[in-house]
């Protein structure tokens, strides 16, 4: 049985981590200590989930939860270090912290270690998050004990809603440009200056001209969508924005 345990200190735990070439150790206290800090906590890096939707809406709503008192987000895994951080670059999660629990040591103390043998995982982690203020823990979603990976209140928008119920959501945004387009950098530094994160798909890599005519009906970069809807160009951007 999986416990709640709101209102009890994070685990004490020296995390051994991988930074520029060189070995560095974090305690929970640097990490939690006068913070307010978003965790979710997920079975493996690169898993389907883990990948498609748990990190990848966390980062995208970073800003979001940054606005709302939260000073840092923590992706937790019982991985290595080196697991951990080619999964960050792969995922280009720039705005959260993954932390390597290789041992497993604040997994355990948390009550959250389980076996995953049957599909060769070894021990790992339930799926759960929490916000932890100064190192107590305020609030705690834990993922309901069902075979598999249930995936059902772990999420980020679960906790932008308990956080503030009345808050916001940004609309996703994705832009189509291409290398040295100065349009494309001009629309880029309007979507930052009006705070909305995107994703780029840069043509030639991750979009093709094909693409581009399949999805905006244009030949031209950038190309910027919002919410689903096209928008257009940079210049259609400053008038949907004026």
């Amino acid at each position: 049985m999986l416990k709640n345990i709101e209102g009890q200190h994070v685990p004490q735990v020296t995390f051994p981590i991988r930074e520029n070439d060189q070995w560095k150790h974090i305690t929970s206290d640097e990490i939690f200590k006068g913070k307010t800090v978003v965790v979710f906590s997920l079975p493996g890096a690169f898993t389907p989930t883990c990948s498609s939707t748990h990190l990848p809406r966390y980062n995208e709503l970073a800003s979001v939860f940054k606005q709302n008192g939260v000073d840092e987000i923590v992706c937790l895994s019982v991985n290595d270090t080196f697991v951990m951080n080619a999964w960050a670059q792969y995922q280009e999660a720039q705005n959260i912290t993954l932390l390597p629990d290789g041992n497993g040591e604040f997994t355990d103390g948390m009550g959250m270690l389980v076996d995953k043998n049957d599909l060769g995982f070894g021990k790992r982690s339930w799926r759960y998050s929490m916000l932890v203020k100064d190192g107590v823990i305020d609030k705690m979603f834990i993922e309901p004990e069902k075979p598999g990976d249930p995936f059902e209140v772990s999420d980020a928008d679960t906790m932008l809603e308990y956080i503030n119920p009345s808050q916001i959501k940004p609309e996703p945004v994705t832009i189509i440009s291409k290398i040295g387009c100065p349009f494309c950098e001009k629309a880029k530094a309007l979507l930052t200056e009006k705070g909305l994160a995107y994703e780029e798909l840069v043509l030639g890599q991750q979009a093709s001209l094909t693409s581009l005519k399949a999805l905006s009906g244009r030949e031209t970069v950038p190309q910027v969508f919002i919410g689903g809807k096209h928008i257009g160009g940079s210049d259609d951007l400053a008038e949907y924005f004026a």
